[in-house]
Order: C-alpha cells, then sequence, then structure tokens
C-alpha cells in the first residue's frame, strides 16, 4: 500500500508540473519577429545666448563695430522629400543705451560667412544689410533626407558719430520655416 501511495504521488506531481509550463511556448528553433520604430524627427536651430560684438571710441564721423554673434546650427531630422528646403531667418531689435538714442535696426546686417554642411543640400548664405524686419540668414534648397548647417555669423552694427558712450543692447532673433 506505501508503494502504491508513493507511486501515486509521484505520478500527481508530473501531472501538476506538466500543467505549470507555458501555454504559448514557441516550438524550439522557430523564428522570433522583432521590430524597431524610429519616428520622424524635427527641424531645429541651436544659437549662441549672448555676445559681446566688440568695442570702438566714438568718433564725429562713426564707424562700423563688427563681431562674431556664435556659433549657429540648424538640424533637419524630418527625413525631408527629394528638393525640400528650409530658410533660417533673422531680425534684430534696435541697439539701445541705457539713456540716449538707439542705433536703428537698419543699421545692423549679418553676414553668415563659411557654412559647414552634413548630408544632401545647397546652402546659400543671403547676407542681409538691414534687420528690421525678418530676413533669410541661409537657405538650404534641393534636400534629399538629413541634414545639418553650422555657421557663425559676423554681426555689422554702422555706428553713427557722436553718439553717447555706454553699453547698448540688442536683440538678435533667428527662426525656420
Amino acid at each position: 500500500m506505501r508503494l502504491r501511495s508513493l507511486l501515486v504521488g509521484a505520478i500527481a506531481g508530473v501531472i501538476t508540473f506538466g500543467l505549470a509550463l507555458p501555454a504559448s511556448a514557441a516550438p524550439a528553433g522557430g523564428p522570433t519577429v522583432a521590430t524597431v520604430t524610429v519616428t520622424g524627427g524635427a527641424l531645429e536651430i541651436t544659437l549662441p545666448t549672448d555676445a559681446n560684438l566688440g568695442t570702438r571710441a566714438n568718433t564725429v564721423t562713426g564707424g562700423i563695430i563688427s563681431g562674431a554673434l556664435g556659433q549657429v546650427v540648424v538640424s533637419d531630422a524630418r527625413s525631408s522629400a527629394a528638393g525640400s528646403g528650409w530658410v533660417a531667418s533673422v531680425i534684430s531689435t534696435a541697439f539701445t543705451p541705457p539713456a540716449g538714442p538707439a542705433i536703428a535696426a537698419s543699421a545692423v546686417g549679418y553676414a553668415a560667412g563659411t557654412i559647414t554642411k552634413f548630408g544632401t543640400a545647397t546652402y546659400t548664405a543671403n547676407n542681409p544689410a538691414d534687420l528690421t524686419a525678418a530676413s533669410a540668414a541661409v537657405t538650404a534648397t534641393g534636400i534629399t533626407g538629413d541634414n545639418s548647417a553650422t555657421w557663425n555669423p559676423t554681426i555689422n552694427v554702422a555706428v553713427a558719430g557722436g553718439l553717447a558712450a555706454g553699453v547698448y543692447t540688442a536683440t538678435i532673433t533667428h527662426s525656420l520655416t
């Protein structure tokens, strides 16, 4: 009787163990389908936060203050269709001192300089001479796939003669379309 009880217990254990296996186990050597998802990227611009464009002594006739704004980077990860493009535009406020007359945005010019390129596109520096209104600074055309462009623009400020001494401040804004 004892042997019969042990045998029945062992059989019950094997049956219970057999029921504990997962019902959806794949057969040995079967294929596994794996996927990854890549979402669409974005068109982005990275800009310097501040820049000291230079100093010049006041003169009766005035002159130009020119300085590097800092690195501007446009990254286009939209996987654009062949032939598409983007435009980086720039606008400036007047350069204002703590007191006295300002230097108008019409006296502010922009020269993109050398454009470092990545990807397939044609990049054009437009070099606007008046930043009163939003003006195209750099244009990318003929894009195929992802691309980027980097440049360090020179800002040229025409300073009239007879301006008050002081630090003049403006906001230069870039945008993308």
